[in-house]
């Protein structure tokens, strides 16, 4: 914990100041200052002399008389406090004059003592200031450690700046926590109760891994994470350091805190690449919910980021979703997401690579809107999740869930169903009657609507014209035949509904770059070639 940081050793400079020489000697002498932990920088015979070697000896109590030539104690006072106002002041005085201790109070003088001096009640005055003026440094150490650790794990730089004394050591670690199933557990809670979470999570982690030899200062980069320094002031090897942590695994278990740990080092410099390391590790705790994570575990866990996604059909998903929500169906669309994301959980995706696959599907069902003449998609946002909250396979399932309905009542808001089915029946239509001269008035009397409707909503669904999609369909199907049939081209161009034949090579020709016969040859030259293109 942060009394770990208490500066151990370390002298408080203190100046004695008496216009008398003998008095000054005498306080130098009579008390054992090192014991207190006190340093005797020197002794000044004025108030002037005084504010001189302040500044030049680095002075952090000045024990001074209020009565002297020249610039008297109280003087002094209050230059220290204008220029020095962290500096500590005892007066001593020879007279029990209330406005002489009305003024001192006034000047921030830590206390007043009367001469002849009690060695005692010196001492306990001392002892009280030495332990407040190193809670300073102590504390001052702690924010100077907490800023140069939070700059390095946000910025991966502290700005040129050294690491602070406070943090030297043998070796060093880097742990980065997180709470697991962030979401779940606190997304409704208030700031004020979080805030007492947070600060239970750092006492738990620091009580645990208390030892005489390792300080630990930690920094929250973001609400859902937490960076730990461990600075060790003995030599380790890599079993130590990992028993040390098996050790806290089940107080972190039971906390629901997952732990991510970097190898250890010896060279403060590498502390943002160590961060970096630590906090890389925690998505993997969903694989296994395993709670601490070592530097080597995703090559022991047999993947490694980026080696899921190729498996995810994203058209297919898309095809799908975008069936249910043209059919209103909410109870088809819910169990299309859990089925998706029982695939991401087989298949072990790590959150980043499942939002990846969902970026991709999502690219695919606007596309789909689009073809299907849907304006306006813009106006959809769908935010992207911020992962240190949605660290877990269920948040990401609720907010893919969340972000369908969205969808599907836009699509309720546009009436874009009612004009998809309408062509997707045209379609299927024109599939089965492509071998007819078909046109699309045919098509338009078939639908019962006017032949201008059905060719606006067509063109806007396909993105293409009546006949171009007509002839494109032709097209393939007449390809399919030269290459698995032994008919005639005249015979094809009859199958495929053109009863002119240099009309059917003319659109074949316009359609592939090659005539039908060309076409045929390269089909079975690629067939003889073992499909080779």
């Amino acid at each position: 914990m942060d009394n770990q940081w208490t500066v151990r050793g370390k002298l408080v400079n203190m100046l004695i100041v008496d216009d008398e020489p003998v008095i000054c000697e005498g306080l130098r002498r009579t008390i054992d200052w090192e014991r207190l932990g006190v340093r005797v920088v020197d002794v000044a015979y004025d108030g002037a002399e005084a504010l001189r070697l302040v500044e030049e000896r680095d002075v952090n109590v000045v024990l001074s008389d209020i009565r002297m030539e020249g610039m008297d104690g109280l003087l002094l006072a209050e230059r220290l406090k204008e220029r020095f106002p962290n500096v500590r002041i005892v007066m001593i005085s020879g007279y029990e004059d209330f406005e002489y201790a009305r003024q001192a109070i006034r000047l921030g003088v830590s206390d007043y003592l009367l001469k002849p001096v009690d060695i005692d009640e010196l001492t306990e005055v001392v002892k009280a200031i030495v332990e407040g003026v190193r809670g300073r440094e102590r504390d001052g150490g702690i924010q100077e450690a907490k800023l140069w650790l939070s700059n390095m794990a946000r910025q991966g730089t502290a700005y040129g700046k050294e690491a602070p004394p406070s943090l030297h050591g043998a070796e060093f670690r880097v742990l980065a926590t997180q709470m697991v199933r962030f979401m779940e557990r606190f997304g409704e809670q208030p700031p004020e109760h979080y805030d007492e979470i947070q600060d239970d999570w750092v006492d738990r982690l620091h009580a645990e891994l208390r030892s005489p030899f390792l300080r630990l200062i930690s920094v929250f980069d973001h609400e859902n994470l937490l960076y730990t320094l461990i600075v060790s002031e003995v030599r380790m090897d890599l079993a130590a350091w990992d028993r040390l942590l098996e050790a806290a695994e089940p107080v972190l278990q039971k906390a629901g805190i997952c732990c991510g740990a970097s190898g250890h080092y010896g060279d403060l410099t590498e502390t943002a690449e160590r961060c970096a390391e630590a906090s890389r590790l925690l998505p993997y705790h969903l694989l296994e919910n395993k709670t601490v994570l070592l530097p080597d575990y995703p090559r022991t866990a047999g993947r490694g980021l980026g080696t899921a996604t190729a498996d995810f059909d994203a058209e297919g998903a898309a095809r799908n979703l975008m069936a249910a929500m043209l059919k209103r169906d909410h109870n088809e669309l819910d169990a299309l997401v859990a089925e998706m994301f029982a695939f991401f959980r087989e298949k072990r995706f790590l959150p980043e690579e499942l939002w990846i696959a969902y970026e991709e599907l999502a690219v695919l069902l606007r596309q789909r809107m689009r073809r299907s003449g849907q304006t306006g998609l813009d106006d959809v946002h769908l935010a992207s999740p911020d992962m240190n909250h949605f660290n877990s396979y269920g948040s990401l399932e609720r907010l893919v869930q969340g972000h369908m309905r969205e969808w599907l009542k836009f699509i309720e808001r546009s009436g874009m169903d009612k004009s998809y089915w309408i062509i997707e029946k045209a379609k299927k239509y024109m599939n089965e009657h492509y071998r007819a001269d078909l046109k699309a008035s045919e098509v338009a009397s078939w639908l019962k609507i006017t032949p201008s409707y059905f060719s606006y909503i067509f063109k806007q669904s396909t993105g293409k014209g009546f006949t171009e999609y007509m002839n494109e369909m032709r097209m393939e199907h007449a390809k399919e035949l030269l290459a698995t049939t032994h008919d005639k081209v005249f015979e094809i161009a009859d199958k495929v509904g053109y009863k002119e034949y240099k009309y059917f090579v003319s659109v074949f020709k316009t359609y592939t770059g090659m005539t039908p016969k060309e076409y045929r040859g390269l089909s079975a030259a690629r067939d003889a070639g073992g499909g080779l293109h």
